[in-house]
């Protein structure tokens, strides 16, 4: 199976671009909803908790790891890699910057994100490395979630939001935009309409269901090993009606959401039967 987890129920956004992507493949995703959101939390929280995520999927029979949450992939990703050396862990960050950097024309790269991605860093250094004369501007837009959450996609209240969070970026003269948080996909209109029609918008669920994609072509006899199925498992470490609600927004389908049986000090067990 193809493993992913999130903090939450936003990661259900690189769920549905895998399956676009790779339809009959198996997914198991976890979403930490008894925890949410990690993008407030200390880095060596977001990283315990990381671990945890991956533990629960690599238990229950996922042979790669895709790290959905933006807080997560910006600050644990080299400590899952350490912990676990043997399994393929993808990341959001990284696609992004490569997709930012194709697109750009300016040179002037701004990224939104929960406070936790703004403020590690990590486009500005992954970007830096590449290209140092790329200039990238972060701005921290935490209201965005809730409003996405509570399914407020065209509310007047939400464009005035993304107005104001793009200004300091729009203020540098961006030519591109990367979308750091995996609820901000279902507000592209919005954004798009708001930063102006000549920024490129970057969806890093897009870019890193097109990178498994292409690790996958490019190994086809670790691919031998992925499972087939229709329906993605998805699993929450707390359940109610309103998740349910926000996964359907997510998932843009009806789906089932079912609970983990948790036990937050060592790792979440789910009740499914081992697969690959």
């Amino acid at each position: 199976m193809i493993g992913v987890f999130d903090s939450g129920i936003g990661g259900l956004t690189i769920v549905r671009e895998i399956l676009r992507k790779l339809p009959g493949y198996r997914i198991i995703y976890f979403g930490d909803t008894a925890r949410t959101p990690y993008g407030t939390k200390s880095p060596e929280t977001i990283i315990s908790y990381a671990i945890q995520d991956a533990e629960f999927l690599l238990e229950y029979g996922a042979k790669i790891i895709v790290v959905a949450c933006h807080s997560a992939s910006s600050v644990a990703t080299e400590a899952l890699r350490e912990r676990f050396p043997d399994v393929p862990i993808f990341e959001v960050v990284s696609p992004s910057v490569k997709k930012a950097l194709a697109v750009t024309t300016k040179k002037i790269i701004g990224v939104i994100g929960t406070r936790a991605t703004i403020s590690s860093g990590i486009y500005q250094r992954k970007i830096a490395a590449i290209d140092p004369e790329v200039k990238v501007y972060g701005n921290a837009c935490p209201l965005l979630v809730p409003l996405v959450e509570e399914g407020w996609l065209k509310k007047p209240e939400t464009r005035r939001i993304v107005k104001k969070c793009l200004i300091p970026l729009k203020i540098r003269g961006i030519d591109t935009l990367v979308l750091g948080c995996t609820h901000y996909p279902l507000l592209k209109p919005v954004i798009q309409a708001k930063a102006g029609r000549r920024v490129r918008l970057v969806d890093p669920a897009e870019e890193v269901a097109i990178e498994v994609a292409e690790f996958l072509k490019a190994n086809p006899r670790f691919e031998e090993k992925l499972s087939r199925g229709d329906e993605p498992l998805i699993y929450v470490s707390d359940l109610t009606e309103a998740f349910e609600r926000v996964a359907r927004l997510f998932m843009g389908r009806r789906i089932t959401l079912l609970k983990a049986d948790c036990e937050m000090s060592h790792i979440i067990k789910p009740h499914i039967t081992k697969t690959g």
